[in-house]
């Protein structure tokens, strides 16, 4: 009779552990902020929110994710409907230039509206949008 008793608990105890481990994983937690106007040097960032995001400012975003350890951002921008701006970047230690110019050969000028997408690719080379913030450029 102990022996089931030990054997019951000791299951239950690995079914609990199998659940924690389960509930862990998927409650990975992932924020994306900004705009934030980028400083030619790097040094420290002004929230563009303060002063408006404008037509050809550089940008960029804080990001935070326990879901990957290698995170993109996605900047897309649109203006009247029309894609006028698609650009990806690397969030991670290594990943180069995490900075944004608000322009393209496609985008000349004028105000536009932006959504960064947090995101990372998964196993099977998918994309998967973590979190994402939308703003406004001004002309």
């Amino acid at each position: 009779m102990l022996k089931k008793a030990a054997l019951s608990l000791s299951l239950l105890a690995l079914f609990a552990f199998a659940g924690t481990a389960v509930a862990s994983k998927t409650s990975a937690s992932s924020s994306i902020t900004g705009p934030y106007l980028a400083s030619a040097t790097g040094s420290p960032l002004t929230a563009a929110s303060a002063t408006t995001a404008q037509f050809g400012d550089t940008i960029t975003f804080n990001v935070s994710t326990t879901a990957t350890n290698n995170p993109f951002v996605n900047l897309n921008c649109y203006q009247n409907g029309a894609l006028v701006m698609n650009s990806w970047s690397a969030f991670f230690p290594g990943g180069v230039n995490q900075n944004f110019g608000l322009y393209s050969p496609s985008w000349h000028s004028g105000a536009a509206d932006c959504t960064a997408d947090l995101g990372m690719l998964t196993s099977n080379g998918k994309w998967k949008v973590l979190a994402s913030t939308s703003f406004s450029v001004s002309a």
